[in-house]
């Protein structure tokens, strides 16, 4: 009994599924947990700047308790937040950039889970306008987004779904998408979160998407490359896989239209519309801090390098001096 306080406030379907999925049992949590921090001594170059039980469940339900695995995603998480420190520099919700992030609807998140409990996660591509949001802030509103999300027990089990429609995305802003930034998000996602990614749909995707998804490939592994879902303008393939009562009706479902205000709302509570700051809900979770000053000098934000391409002649130009080889854009055509 001296367990079930990890579990608290689980429904027994959901302690039935954690077991037979991801080997989950409730007698040696406590082991489990204690193996994972027991390796922290081993990798001294990182600051594990939280490491209560709570938090090192996730990474093993994240791991389907395969401790080494588990241990090596909690090591990850906060390397990537070491080596990223301006993204996570102001991560929370009243970050001007994550703020109008969060109110452009990036991301959108549905009310109501899918018939396997999972939050159903939503991206409308189109609406990016790049002179109002860098690609680095709405990754930084998608993880901090996350980051809320899985406190939930249940979504650490259940976990997640992501669907976004490329519809009108247009080839201007698709040429801003290089092979770094691209990189960073999937290094974020797949493989510095807590988090079960149960599927990835794209829907509406131009061919110039499919070609910078071929490109992006090899940083993906099997797993995740088997999870992502391409339906074009199909729906009925997306309808297969999640079911049209649990999707708004730009997917076929019968919700009503999607409202971008509604997570942000959520997340920035009654004054999200004002857009002078505010200190509402800030969710600053500890273990996002630097761990040493010392990081904090070479951490003073850098004005963000927007590279600036042109579409000419149809071949795409960088007019960025300052390029390293994995920044040129990715869609050059002969």
């Amino acid at each position: 009994a001296e367990m079930t306080h990890l579990q608290a406030g689980l429904s027994p379907e959901t302690i039935e599924k954690a077991r037979l999925e991801l080997n989950e049992n409730p007698d040696i949590l406590h082991q489990d947990i204690q193996q994972v921090r027991d390796m922290i001594i081993t990798r001294p170059d990182i600051g594990f700047l939280r490491t209560d039980d709570a938090f090192i469940l996730r990474f093993l339900r994240a791991r389907k308790f395969h401790q080494t695995e588990a241990f090596r995603l909690l090591a990850q998480y906060f390397q990537y937040r070491q080596l990223n420190l301006d993204m996570f520099k102001n991560f929370k919700a009243d970050d001007p950039g994550i703020k109008r992030a969060l109110t452009d609807g990036f991301p959108g998140v549905l009310e109501n889970r899918d018939h396997c409990g999972r939050k159903i996660l939503l991206l409308f591509a189109a609406n990016w306008d790049q002179s109002r949001n860098s690609f680095i802030d709405i990754l930084r509103a998608i993880l901090l987004s996350l980051e809320v999300l899985i406190e939930d027990q249940e979504l650490q089990i259940n976990g997640f779904i992501l669907i976004i429609d490329w519809s009108n995305f247009s080839f201007k802003q698709a040429s801003k998408l290089t092979p770094s930034i691209l990189k960073l998000a999937i290094e974020g996602l797949q493989d510095s979160f807590p988090a079960r990614f149960g599927g990835v749909h794209f829907v509406n995707q131009p061919w110039y998407i499919h070609a910078l998804y071929t490109l992006i490939k090899p940083f993906l592994k099997d797993k995740t490359r088997k999870r992502i879902f391409l339906h074009g303008n199909n729906l009925n393939s997306l309808h297969q896989l999640i079911h049209p009562e649990c999707l708004p009706s730009e997917f076929g479902g019968t919700l009503p239209p999607y409202d971008m205000g509604t997570w942000a709302r959520t997340l920035l509570g009654p004054d999200y519309s004002d857009e002078n700051e505010y200190t509402h809900t800030s969710y600053n979770a500890m273990h996002v801090k630097h761990a040493a000053s010392n990081l904090e000098r070479e951490a003073s934000p850098k004005p963000m390098k927007r590279s600036q391409s042109v579409v000419e002649a149809g071949t795409l130009k960088h007019e960025d001096p300052g390029e390293n080889e994995n920044t040129q854009p990715l869609l050059a055509l002969d």
